[in-house]
């Protein structure tokens, strides 16, 4: 059966009714953690990602793979009478659920959280929305381009002033909110372990996008004005930005004055810390346009690496700037755990981002990749007390479908 048997959440059974990205990366963190994530697909189709391609290994999409790996799945048809009650079977013995439908979706096919509590006084409950399930947009659909602009983040990303908005180059608010359901999850589940009841736990991709905006939110609340777009550069620090160098880019941030002072000194210019424009971050913010320039002119004379080396010989914290491929061979990322392999059944062995939390007790994390649709339909509804018969019915009422390869 292969499932988790290490790890802080070993015991504990989520249940997602989750699709495409923010609630299967809830799933993904609490699977990577011990827990037996089963992930309740709808028939037919299954999760839009299914069907994101390209890139695809083998026939199979890469980006459900990455995120659905360590879980078991099962496709239930949610318009069934019959496919509702084996959620509701499923749900009785589960500890969460977490799911990302449309305001109304749940409550309308009966799974809504006032039904499930009452199968289940102890389940916590997650729910994932575009803008929460209360205010004036509670029921407005949401996506990760909409969250992103509503929060303020493309009006902060990009070169300049003036220039157009600019989209975060990855799904933050969704990748976010899914941090925040498990997250959220996991604190309502501490509480459950202490009074035995459960809890209705909500965050939206709008507020998974706004809790990013700290620093320049913190800027309005004193200033009254909206901070602007200034390419990598840090709004309160400077510099703290990506530099062109003879083969590349480099990040350098001096955060402190001393870390200004090594910079100089690296730079082989102590004319630097001779100038009143420079002398405090205050005054490197006033003169940031002409600081960039100095340092660039140097910078471009040499290789990313060999600055690399030259600051942290310095202890001034400076890093290259990546592409994909290059990150995914960094022997950092790779002494940590962030690249782990899993068997599927069709695309074979498949490289994936491991758990970014690290655990002295060991992690959930199994070999095991994303499930066929329908793979583990036959196994679960065995576990929750179907006999033959009665999976075999509910297969030919097409109410669940249950894959013929082997779990």
């Amino acid at each position: 059966m292969n499932r988790p048997s290490k790890g802080p959440l070993s015991g504990v059974r989520v249940v997602e009714l989750a699709h495409v990205m923010a609630g299967p990366v809830g799933g993904l963190l609490m699977a990577d953690m011990g827990a037996d994530v089963i992930k309740v697909e709808k028939l037919p189709g299954g999760d839009d990602t299914r069907r994101t391609t390209p890139p695809e290994i083998n026939g199979e999409s890469a980006s459900f793979m990455i995120l659905n790996r360590n879980k078991r799945g099962i496709a239930v048809n949610l318009k069934t009478p019959e496919g509702v009650e084996v959620v509701k079977r499923l749900v009785g013995q589960a500890d969460v659920v977490i799911e990302n439908y449309r305001p109304g979706t749940m409550e309308k096919m009966g799974l809504g959280y006032a039904a499930l509590n009452q199968i289940n006084p102890g389940l916590v409950y997650c729910k994932i929305t575009g803008f929460g399930t209360s205010g004036p947009y509670a029921g407005r659909a949401g996506y990760d381009l909409i969250s992103q602009g509503m929060s303020g983040l493309m009006g902060l990303t990009g070169e300049g002033p003036g220039r157009p908005p600019v989209k975060v180059g990855v799904p933050v608010g969704d990748v976010t909110a899914g941090i925040l359901a498990a997250t959220g999850v996991l604190a309502a589940y501490i509480e459950r372990l202490r009074t035995g009841r459960g809890q209705f736990v909500d965050t939206s991709l709008l507020e998974a996008s706004l809790v990013h905006t700290y620093w320049p939110a913190a800027m309005a609340f004193a200033t009254g004005r909206s901070a602007e777009p200034m390419g990598s550069a840090h709004p309160v620090a400077a510099p703290y930005q990506a530099f062109p160098t003879q083969d590349g880019w480099i990040n350098i941030g001096a955060i402190s004055q001393a870390n200004w002072e090594r910079i100089a000194i690296v730079l082989e210019m102590p004319s630097l810390l001779e100038d009143s424009r420079f002398a405090s971050n205050g005054a490197r913010m006033s003169h940031r346009d002409q600081l960039v320039e100095i340092m660039s002119s140097v910078l471009k004379q040499r290789a990313t690496e060999a600055w690399v080396e030259a600051f942290e010989r310095a202890g001034v914290p400076a890093g290259p700037v990546k592409t994909m491929t290059q990150v995914l061979a960094d022997p950092q990322v790779k002494a940590r755990d962030m690249i782990v392999q899993v068997e599927h059944p069709v695309a074979g062995n498949v490289s994936a981002l491991g758990c970014p939390i690290k655990f002295s007790g060991g992690s959930g994390v199994t070999s095991r990749g994303a499930p066929l649709y329908g793979q583990h339909t036959h196994e679960v509804l065995a576990e929750l007390g179907y006999a033959e018969p009665d999976i075999e019915r509910l297969a030919e009422l097409q109410a669940v479908y249950a894959a013929t390869v082997a779990a």
